[in-house]
């Protein structure tokens, strides 16, 4: 397979991969005419046919301006049986990142989508839309760090921290975050190796992984140091990720993962926290617009709020073919143990149209051990 040119230019091509046929891997090889991107003739897992093999030229003088591309390594076979290894480097298929795989969560994913027989499902939580119940099924995601010079580059991120501790201090409300450490799918994982010896420039790369070439083919050459098993042992309960939540209306994707992050004292009540990431995703052709946001949270204390706004985290994201999705993160606190969430995306079409895309409920539970504070840098 040629080397792989997928760098900062080649960003907004890797966010454009159909995600639906994420078998295609993309070569590139530079030529004296300019970059030569092909698809390989590969079988389709969907309905077992060769794909046609696509060519696109871009020269140095379409290439935008400050956008430069480097070869960083040769993409690998997707595994679609088992798990990727600690020290795994791979491509988001979704936002074109470069990042590397830490370890493992296995989570289970409440997919409205999916019609469930009447056993092993998710009832829904009380006064929220709808009344069908929801099958859970195991699926892998991976906690990885992102190449912080890939950052900039995410337009369709809200930002790049995408965990978040509560501070070890008495302001109750105090909030500090760790850049560039993610969550993602198995399926999102597009795997490459390379030679260099550090290939992710972060902070923690080096903290938590050493370079170990004695390490037997196809495993990465990347092993994990201790202080990285440390810490993901110390900070296990704020960073698990066990529930997904997903439902599509009208070709508009929503899924919902929520975290629990602790309990504070305060003004003599106990306040919980919670974060919760949602990914919006424009499944068909039609360009459209998020504009509004109606949220209901019910605490098990028995209250009930709503919550209307503009837009989501200060921006009304545009959903197209070239740019599909979208992703953010925030907080919701309670004062009391337990509580549940759903609600409603209103959707503007370019007709100046609307229409409502369902939020999936999800439990917000505090069922971990709030006696061991978060770690959160310690090692």
């Amino acid at each position: 397979m040629a080397a792989c040119a997928i760098r900062r230019g080649f960003l907004t091509t890797v966010s454009k991969y159909n995600r639906k046929h994420t078998h295609r891997i993309l070569s590139i090889i530079e030529g004296s005419s300019g970059l030569e991107v092909k698809r390989p003739r590969l079988p389709c897992l969907a309905c077992g046919l060769p794909n046609i093999q696509q060519t696109r030229f871009m020269s140095s003088r379409n290439r935008p301006e400050g956008k430069v591309l480097e070869t960083v390594g040769v993409f690998e076979a997707l595994k679609q049986h088992g798990k990727y290894e600690t020290g795994q480097l791979f491509l988001h298929s979704v936002f074109g990142y470069r990042g590397i795989v830490l370890f493992p969560w296995h989570a289970r994913i409440y997919d409205r989508d999916v019609i469930p027989p009447m056993s092993d499902s998710k009832p829904e939580p009380p006064g929220s839309h709808g009344s069908k119940e929801v099958k859970g099924k195991t699926h892998t995601y991976y906690q990885v760090l992102i190449d912080t010079r890939d950052c900039p580059h995410i337009s369709q991120r809200s930002q790049t921290e995408a965990v978040t501790f509560l501070a070890n201090h008495d302001d109750s409300r105090a909030l500090y975050a760790i850049p560039g450490l993610d969550y993602v799918s198995h399926e999102d994982i597009l795997p490459y190796n390379s030679t260099e010896q550090v290939p992710i420039q972060h902070e923690l790369f080096e903290r938590f992984l050493m370079f170990n070439p004695d390490k037997t083919t196809p495993a990465p050459p990347f092993s994990a140091r201790d202080t990285l098993k440390a810490w993901q042992e110390k900070n296990h309960p704020w960073l698990e990720l066990s529930d997904v939540h997903r439902e599509t209306t009208e070709n508009i994707r929503v899924t919902v993962i929520p975290f629990y992050m602790g309990m504070r004292d305060a003004q003599s009540s106990h306040v919980y926290w919670w974060r919760y990431c949602i990914r919006l995703e424009n499944m068909g052709s039609e360009v459209v617009q998020l504009r509004e946001r109606h949220w209901r949270i019910f605490s098990l204390s028995g209250t009930l709020e709503t919550v209307r706004g503009r837009g989501v985290v200060g921006r009304e994201p545009v959903l197209s073919k070239e740019q599909p999705a979208f992703q953010y993160s925030s907080h919701v606190s309670l004062q009391a143990p337990s509580g549940h969430m759903w609600g409603t995306f209103r959707i503007e079409r370019t007709d100046g149209s609307h229409f409502d895309v369902r939020i999936p409920p999800f439990s917000l539970e505090s069922n971990k051990d709030d006696k061991a504070p978060p770690a959160g840098y310690t090692f």
